[in-house]
């Protein structure tokens, strides 16, 4: 887990957008019904790799989101195994119509690569973060969501993809994710539709989601030292379907769980786990967080998450209210410069 060092030369190569892009070219090595198609977003999203490889097999359709997912459909039709790749945001808001209708009511193999999520692509203002699309994507029918937490889960989840029948989304970030699994896909040791524990504890349950697992793992650190709490961590990477037995079982150990998402509390990660922890229906305290009925506002994605409470800070703090404990303070504290 965590610990990997790198430098910013490496943090370009640790994306989970060039991760992608390398597992879709080694998807297309093994399987030659591997298609990629993009809207004129080839460079941003990544799939350079592919398309030195397989330049016969990448379609740009231009600028036109839309077109995209039809065509896409109609070769799923055809036999192939097309991966789309565009930013989240046009592929579950402006193509919804045709991922509905093309995609999930024909229930075709078309698998939906959707970057920049979140808050991820931050500076380009809040018309294109997206923070609605997990709630769009798992409430489509046939459709299975996927998030990674860092670019090494990237890779796994993308080679998972393939042997998923029907339509698959797969939510992944602009920029450089901070290293959860150290050690590269290789160390990825888990069920695609199985959450995965980062962390052990039984005094609260912290359930992330992308870049959520990071600052969930980092809040658990800090609670540890800060107040000797053992709190767990799930990676909830595979969102729908979701792991039920994993939620449960936190229930039935912790009683006590705070769902962390780069998204809208209303529909997302935290809805999904009440669905669970309802119909459960046993005694648990559940806090959401996320972004709150809002859109955020612009600036770098680090800062955006402090300012919608996601951070490892703002967790910790959720957490200790949940315990009813204080936190360790340090008042007499003097800047080392």
């Amino acid at each position: 887990m965590a610990g990997m060092v790198y430098t910013s030369i490496d943090a370009e190569k640790l994306t989970t957008a060039e991760f992608y892009g390398i597992a879709l070219r080694d998807l297309a090595s093994e399987h030659d019904n591997v298609v990629a198609l993009t809207a004129d977003l080839a460079k941003s999203t990544k799939i350079a790799a592919f398309a030195k490889e397989y330049p016969e097999r990448l379609i740009n359709v231009g600028i036109a989101e839309q077109n995209m997912f039809g065509v896409a459909a109609g070769m799923a039709k055809n036999g192939f195994v097309p991966y789309t790749s565009t930013f989240s945001i046009f592929a579950c808001a402006r193509s919804l119509d045709q991922v509905h209708t093309d995609i999930c009511y024909q229930n075709v193999p078309v698998k939906i690569l959707a970057s920049h999520a979140g808050t991820s692509f931050g500076q380009a203002g809040s018309t294109h973060h997206a923070i609605i699309d997990l709630a769009v994507a798992r409430s489509l029918p046939h459709m299975t969501v996927m998030c990674p937490c860092d670019g090494a889960e990237a890779y796994k989840l993308v080679l998972a993809s393939y042997d998923i029948p029907g339509p698959v989304y797969i939510r992944i970030n602009r920029g450089f994710d901070a290293v959860v699994w150290d050690g590269g896909p290789e160390a990825v040791d888990f069920q695609w539709d199985k959450a995965a524990t980062m962390m052990d504890g039984d005094d609260i349950t912290f359930i992330g989601i992308g870049a959520g697992v990071y600052q969930a793992i980092q809040a658990a650190r800090m609670l540890k030292h800060d107040a000797g709490v053992n709190a767990r961590v799930l990676n909830m990477h595979t969102l729908k379907p979701i792991d039920k037995e994993a939620i449960q079982k936190a229930v039935d150990e912790t009683g006590k769980i705070v769902t962390i998402e780069d998204h809208v509390i209303q529909g997302g990660l935290g809805s999904a786990v009440a669905e669970v922890v309802a119909e459960y229906g046993k005694p648990c305290t559940l806090k959401m967080l996320g972004h709150d009925n809002d859109f955020s506002t612009i600036g770098l994605q680090e800062d955006l998450l402090t300012i919608a409470g996601i951070d490892s800070n703002s967790i910790e703090k959720a957490a200790a209210k949940l315990l009813g404990i204080s936190l360790k303070t340090v008042d007499n504290w003097n800047d080392e410069y």
